[in-house]
């Protein structure tokens, strides 16, 4: 498995800032990498359907069949590595780990910056159809989390998000901006309130996807609404694999096969792209499903599957985001959360009703999600 940076070591000019610390990087993936990615493919030993309908069992055999010859024969890798070269990238060190990160600048220098975190189990990918609309307002900078594509992965245990807060507010400082947003969605809600904490003096506003303001079993003064509101979470978690638990008990044990076999990654992540895609049938009728395999391609080709689950093996249990108060909060999805529950840990100005798409809304709805971006950092 490959991570590939090229170019010198020389400065970078950002901002009125030179830092001989952050070097231009390209993705350019070995085509050894290429050539044992089709093999593995070519040779995948399948399994038996297991009885029931539809995904009831998991990822159906002839979906992912079908999946994994398109990967094979259909998508084009080269022809995305390409679109992703398209985006400024850079390395830089922060707190002892290399950190990645895409850099598309605003022509106007004054423009705020905009620092935008992606998901598990997903990576830059999330946002590269979003990257250009939010240029036209920001400076745009968006990191692979550690552990995550081409990104270092965490040396030791305890490591948390409060940690790549800290190291996105430093990641900031070093770039010039003395004025920034955040926004992130799934693991990136947590981590864009900790840049929040960690930055007060700097950070206008942090946007979130959604996650504030849901009920939990400790949650004693429900109104009968929103009793149902937890039931329908609680229904919800039944039906779902629960990757907390799995990840937090045993993710060396599952790194094999992700490690191994392309096909084994491959379920996995549609396994939960099918979860998180509750307004479409299948992921693809909800997310581009090239998207959906680049962003399998590059968990296979730095094989970060398992290291992705650094803040699930380092909790004791699931917990919804509390959030900030440090700044202002918009909410892209505010409902199923409760926003008289979110106001008690947050200044909430935006709680987003009806708006298009799902969990990963960047991916299923790249212009709604900009614009609702645009528009929450434009009454700041």
């Amino acid at each position: 498995m490959s991570r590939v940076q090229v170019g010198p070591n020389q400065a970078y000019m950002g901002n009125n800032v030179q830092d001989m610390t952050i070097t231009p990087f390209r993705i350019e993936i070995p085509q050894t990498d290429l050539d044992d990615l089709h093999a593995r493919l070519d040779q995948a030993r399948w399994p038996r359907q297991l009885p029931g309908d539809g995904w009831s069992r998991g990822v159906p055999v002839d979906y992912l069949t079908n999946l994994a010859h398109h990967w094979r024969h259909g998508y084009d890798w080269r022809e995305h590595e390409r679109r992703l070269n398209v985006f400024p990238q850079y390395t830089t060190e922060i707190d002892g780990l290399i950190v990645h990160f895409l850099h598309v600048r605003n022509q106007n220098p004054q423009a705020p910056a905009l620092i935008l975190t992606h998901g598990w189990p997903n990576s830059i990918v999330e946002f590269t159809r979003t990257i250009d609309l939010l240029a036209e307002h920001f400076h745009v900078v968006v990191p692979s989390v550690p552990g995550f594509g081409f990104s270092e992965a965490p040396k030791e245990t305890g490591f948390s998000t409060k940690k790549v807060g800290q190291m996105w507010a430093g990641l900031m400082q070093k770039l010039g901006y003395e004025r920034y947003g955040a926004q992130g969605g799934d693991l990136g809600a947590y981590i864009a309130q900790e840049v929040a904490k960690a930055d007060p003096e700097r950070v206008i506003g942090v946007h979130i996807d959604g996650g504030l303001g849901f009920p939990d079993e400790s949650e004693t003064e429900l109104t009968e609404d929103e009793r149902s509101i937890f039931a329908q979470i609680e229904q919800w978690s039944k039906y779902a694999v629960d990757h907390h638990t799995l990840l937090r008990v045993a993710p060396q044990t599952f790194s094999y096969g992700w490690h191994d076999s392309p096909v084994g990654l491959l379920g996995w992540l549609m396994q939960k792209f099918q979860e998180f895609t509750p307004t479409a049938a299948l992921p693809e009728l909800a997310i581009d499903r090239d998207q959906l395999l680049t962003n399998a391609s590059i968990y296979w080709f730095t094989g970060t599957a398992a290291s992705s689950s650094w803040f699930m093996y380092d909790n004791t249990r699931f917990h919804w985001p509390t959030g900030q108060n440090k700044a202002p909060t918009g909410v892209y999805h505010g409902a199923p959360g409760i926003r008289r529950l979110a106001e008690r840990t947050n200044d909430i100005v935006r709680w987003g009703e009806g708006n298009p798409g799902g969990h990963f809304v960047a991916m299923e709805e790249p212009e709604a999600h900009a614009a609702d971006i645009i528009e929450f950092f434009g009454k700041l």
